[in-house]
């Protein structure tokens, strides 16, 4: 049984929100900070990531925990309406693997940060993402222009 009236519960899913969270918004004004420039929920990319590198073919998605089913295998599942939300984070898990494998198959590169991490280790998640502009930059370098 739920603990709030309707009332309550929905005016408390509706805070939830699903793009332009606190740690999306930490990580991008963070690389922004150092000079770089992205696409922030970019439609147009399968997913629609949080934050896109288009010319250099790399999506980040900053995922909640919660929403996202870290440490699924091992964690407590809700107990309140918990048909309704072990349904839920599991289509969302495989909605993740997913939309990652779509995207690899396009010969896009897929980061994934849990908010923990960006919120804890903000600069090792930086660290990574410099390392994987650094590695499509030297790889898409190598390729040999189309129309020559």
């Amino acid at each position: 049984m739920d603990c709030f009236t309707p009332e309550q519960r929905s005016k408390n899913m509706r805070a939830i929100k699903s793009k332009d969270t606190k740690e999306e918004i930490t990580l991008a004004k963070a690389l922004w900070n150092i000079g770089l420039r992205y696409r922030k929920n970019n439609k147009k990319v399968f997913g629609c990531p949080d934050l896109t590198f288009t010319p250099l073919k790399i999506a980040i998605f900053v995922d909640g925990e919660f929403f996202h089913g870290k440490d699924w295998e091992t964690k407590k599942k809700p107990k309140t309406n918990s048909e309704y939300w072990i349904k839920k984070i599991e289509r969302n898990m495989q909605r993740d693997i997913e939309v990652n494998a779509y995207l690899e198959s396009q010969n896009w590169k897929v980061l994934r940060f849990w908010s923990n991490d960006v919120k804890k280790n903000l600069g090792s998640c930086i660290m990574e993402i410099l390392n994987m502009i650094n590695f499509r930059r030297e790889q898409l370098s190598k390729i040999p222009p189309l129309w020559e």
